[in-house]
Order: structure tokens, then C-alpha cells, then sequence
């Protein structure tokens, strides 16, 4: 009787295991991807247009800017116009 390792040549290939397979899967935007994508428009974005992007309430949004964004190099800009805070974000640092 021979014993088979995990790595024999007979089992088969599964997706994990396949980098066509893997290439060809598309991937969605994060939460934090749409919320750049977001920063980075002319007018950038105020915090109910964030908060409806990614489904996050408010201290979450304000946080990840205060936080996550800023710690990966992103400046972030904020002005209040007519009454409003609009949130810009310029290139990373």
C-alpha cells in the first residue's frame, strides 16, 4: 500500500489553486475605495453622501477619515459651505 501525500499530482486543481481562475473573478470596490472615490471629486463629499456609500454611520466615516485614510498618507481637506462640511482628499503624501 503507498501512502499519498496532500501535494500528489492526482488531485485535482481547484479555484484557490488556479491563477486564471482567480484573475478572472471580478472584484466590488470596498467601502473605503468608494469613500476616495468620493473624496476625490471636484466638490468632494459631505458626510450623508459618505454615509450612504458605504452604509456607515456617521462617527464610522468620521473616524475612518480621522483615521484609516489619513494613516495611509491621504491629506484630507474639509470647508464648510453655505452651511455644509464637504471632505476633499488630495494625493497621498
Amino acid at each position: 500500500m503507498t501512502s499519498q501525500t496532500p501535494n500528489s499530482s492526482n488531485r485535482k486543481q481547484g479555484k484557490a489553486n488556479n491563477p486564471a481562475a482567480c484573475k478572472a473573478r471580478t472584484t466590488t470596490p470596498s467601502k473605503l475605495d468608494r469613500m476616495i472615490s468620493h473624496l476625490r471629486q471636484k466638490e468632494g463629499a459631505t458626510l450623508d453622501e459618505l454615509c450612504t456609500a458605504t452604509g456607515w454611520q456617521a462617527h464610522s466615516v468620521r473616524g475612518a477619515i480621522a483615521g484609516t485614510l489619513k494613516k495611509k498618507g491621504h491629506a484630507i481637506t474639509s470647508e464648510k459651505i453655505d452651511g455644509v462640511r464637504r471632505y476633499r482628499i488630495g494625493d497621498p503624501q
